[in-house]
C-alpha cells in the first residue's frame, strides 16, 4: 500500500466516523445543556459555590462570571506554579519563573495550551494533574458554554436572559468532557500511552550510556488534551513522543477526538433553533472548509516543494517517520483548524507551502470546525456577516434565523472579527520593531514566517508553534500572553453582547425576500466570505512569507 493510498483511508475512515456520531452524539449534548433536571452532584456543588441553578443572566452578567472565573483559574495556576517545589509530586522542580508562570496561567486558561517550556523537565506531577488538566477541562467548558449563550440568542425572543453560567459549566464539565475523557483515556492506555507517578526511571542505552525515562500521568492529560481542544504536551515533542501517541491507531483515536465535539456541536445548534437543518448547514461549510485544508495539506507535503524532498519523494524532515507524511500532514491540518495546537511532526520544517496552510488554517479564525464551542460561535459570526453582505446586494434588511442584523449586531460582528487580525499583525510588528525578531534556525522570508505563526497561534487561541525562535524569554512570555488574553476574552464579549441583542428581538416572519440559510447558496456564500475576509487581511504577510519562500 502507498503512502498516499494510506493517507486517503486515515482520511475517509476519519470521515465517516464524524458523519455516524454527529446525530446520536449531538442529540446527547443537547440534552445535557438544554435539560431542566440537576444530578445530586450537581445540586451539591451549586450549593457549595451559592449558585441558584433556576436564575438565569442577562448577557452582561453572564460574561462577568466568565471573565470573573477565568481571572481567579489565571491567579491559582500562577501561584501554583509558582511554589511547586513545596507541593507534592514536584519531582524535585523548582518554581517556574514569573514570566513563564505568567505565560503558561494564561495560556492554559484561554485553551489555548502553548508551552515556553519542556513539560517533562519543568513541571511536577501535581502541577500538571491539578493545574494544567482541570483547566484543560473547564477553559473547554467556557467554550461551549458561551457557543450554547449564543444560540440562545437566536432561539429565544423578547427576553434578556441567556441562562446560567454556572450551570452551563457545571453541566458540560460533567456530563459531557468527563465521561468521554474517562473512557478516551481507558482507550489510551490500552493503546501503550503511559499513566503512572513515576519520577523517572533509568534504562542502558545501546551505546552503553544511561538515560531517564520520564514517566506521569499522561493518558488522563492527553485526552482532554484532545477533546477539548487544548494541545498542551506532557512531553516537550507533544504527541510525536510515543509515551503520548504510540501507534498510528491512537494517532487516529487522537484526531477522531479532537474533531468530536465541533463537528457535532452544529447539531446541537439545530436543535436549539429548532430547524436541524440549519444545522446541516453550518456543518456543511466547516466540513467544506476542512476537506479543503486536509487534501491541500496533503498535497503540498507529499509533492516536497524543493530540491532534497522532490529526490526522495516526499518532505521527510520533521515528520515523525512512526506516521509518514501523509498522517502527520493530516494531523497539522486538524489541529491548525481547530484550536487544538497538538503536532506530531515539526511544523517549521514543513514545506513552505504546507507552513502557509497552517497559518491559513488559524487565521480563518478556527471555524473549521474550530476549537470546542469558539468553532461554531466564531461560524455564526460570519453568517451574521454573510447574510448582511447579502442584504446589501440585494437592498433589504439582513435576518437570520428569524433576527434583523441591523446596525448593532454587525457592529457586534465585525469587531469580533478585527480583533484577532489587530493582535496578529500589530504584534507581529512589535517583535521585528524591538529586535526580538531574532530566529536561532532561519531568517528572510522563513525567519518572518516563524515570527508571524507565534503570534497568529496566540492571538487565535491555538498553541502550535513552527519552531525556531527563543520563546521562554520575558518579552515574548509577555506579549504573547497579552495575545491570548486579549484574543479570547474580547471575542468572548463581543459573542455575548450579540447574543443578548438577538435575544431581546421580536422574532421577523419570512417572507419571500428572506435569504434561505440552509441551502447550498448560503453554504458556498459562508464559505467564499470566509476564505475572502482572511485573504483580504492577511495576504500580505503571507506573501513577505510563506509564499516568498516557496517562490
Amino acid at each position: 500500500m502507498t503512502m498516499t493510498t494510506a493517507g486517503v483511508i486515515f482520511v475517509l475512515t476519519l470521515v465517516a466516523a464524524l458523519v455516524a456520531v454527529y446525530k446520536p452524539f449531538g442529540d446527547y449534548m443537547f440534552r445535557a445543556v438544554a435539560g431542566t433536571r440537576q444530578s445530586r452532584v450537581e445540586r451539591g456543588i451549586y450549593r457549595l459555590v451559592g449558585v441558584n441553578p433556576a436564575a438565569e443572566q442577562t448577557w452582561g452578567v453572564y460574561a462577568r462570571s466568565v471573565l470573573a472565573f477565568s481571572a481567579i483559574s489565571i491567579l491559582f495556576l500562577y501561584l501554583f506554579q509558582r511554589v511547586q517545589n513545596h507541593l507534592w509530586l514536584s519531582l524535585g522542580f523548582d518554581p517556574v519563573v514569573p514570566h513563564g508562570a505568567w505565560n503558561t496561567a494564561v495560556s492554559f486558561v484561554t485553551n489555548t495550551n502553548w508551552q515556553s517550556y519542556s513539560g517533562e523537565s519543568t513541571m511536577g506531577h501535581l502541577v500538571q494533574m491539578a493545574g494544567l488538566a482541570v483547566q484543560n477541562f473547564v477553559s473547554a467548558a467556557v467554550g461551549i458554554a458561551v457557543a450554547v449563550a449564543l444560540v440562545r440568542g437566536f432561539a429565544r425572543s423578547r427576553t434578556g436572559q441567556l441562562g446560567n453560567f454556572w450551570v452551563d459549566l457545571t453541566r458540560i464539565t460533567l456530563r459531557i468532557l468527563l465521561p468521554i475523557a474517562v473512557l478516551g483515556a481507558l482507550a489510551l492506555m490500552i493503546g501503550g500511552v503511559v499513566q503512572n507517578l513515576s519520577a523517572g526511571t533509568d534504562v542502558s542505552t545501546l551505546t552503553g550510556g544511561t538515560q531517564t525515562i520520564t514517566g506521569g500521568p499522561v493518558a488522563s492529560q492527553e485526552v482532554i488534551k484532545e477533546l477539548g481542544t487544548n494541545g498542551g504536551g506532557f512531553y516537550n515533542v507533544n504527541s510525536a513522543h510515543p509515551f503520548e501517541n504510540p501507534t498510528t491507531w491512537t494517532n487516529w483515536l487522537q484526531l477522531f477526538l479532537i474533531f468530536l465535539i465541533p463537528f457535532s456541536l452544529p447539531r446541537v445548534f439545530g436543535r436549539m433553533v429548532g430547524q436541524n437543518r440549519q444545522g446541516y448547514a453550518i456543518a456543511a461549510v466547516m466540513g467544506i472548509l476542512a476537506f479543503a485544508s486536509v487534501v491541500l495539506t496533503n498535497v503540498f507535503e507529499l509533492a516536497g516543494h524543493g530540491t532534497v524532498p522532490q529526490a526522495v519523494g516526499a518532505a521527510l524532515e520533521g515528520k515523525e517517520v512512526r506516521f509518514d507524511v501523509s498522517n502527520s500532514a493530516t494531523f497539522a491540518a486538524a489541529t491548525t483548524l481547530t484550536s487544538t495546537g497538538a503536532v506530531n511532526s515539526f511544523h517549521d520544517s514543513f514545506t513552505s507551502l504546507g507552513g502557509l496552510m497552517t497559518m491559513f488554517n488559524m487565521m480563518l479564525g478556527e471555524v473549521a470546525p474550530g476549537g470546542v464551542g469558539a468553532g461554531l460561535y466564531g461560524l455564526l459570526i460570519l453568517a451574521v456577516i454573510t447574510v448582511f453582505v447579502a442584504g446589501l446586494m440585494v437592498g433589504r434588511t439582513p435576518e437570520y434565523l428569524g433576527k434583523k442584523i441591523g446596525a448593532r449586531e454587525i457592529k457586534f460582528a465585525s469587531l469580533y472579527f478585527l480583533i484577532t487580525p489587530i493582535l496578529v499583525l500589530v504584534g507581529t510588528a512589535a517583535a521585528f520593531a524591538t529586535g526580538n525578531n531574532s530566529t536561532a534556525l532561519n531568517v528572510g522570508p522563513h525567519g518572518l514566517s516563524e515570527v508571524l505563526y507565534a503570534f497568529t497561534s496566540a492571538s487565535n487561541n491555538n498553541g502550535s508553534a513552527f519552531g525556531g525562535i527563543t520563546v521562554n524569554t520575558t518579552w515574548w512570555d509577555t506579549a504573547l500572553g497579552l495575545c491570548m488574553l486579549l484574543g479570547r476574552f474580547l471575542p468572548l464579549i463581543f459573542v455575548l453582547a450579540l447574543a443578548g441583542s438577538l435575544a431581546r428581538q421580536a422574532p421577523t416572519p419570512a417572507s419571500e425576500g428572506t435569504l434561505p440559510t440552509h441551502r447550498p447558496l448560503f453554504i458556498g456564500m459562508v464559505v467564499g466570505v470566509t476564505v475572502i475576509l482572511v485573504a483580504l487581511t492577511f495576504l500580505p504577510a503571507l506573501a513577505l512569507g510563506p509564499l516568498a519562500e516557496g517562490l
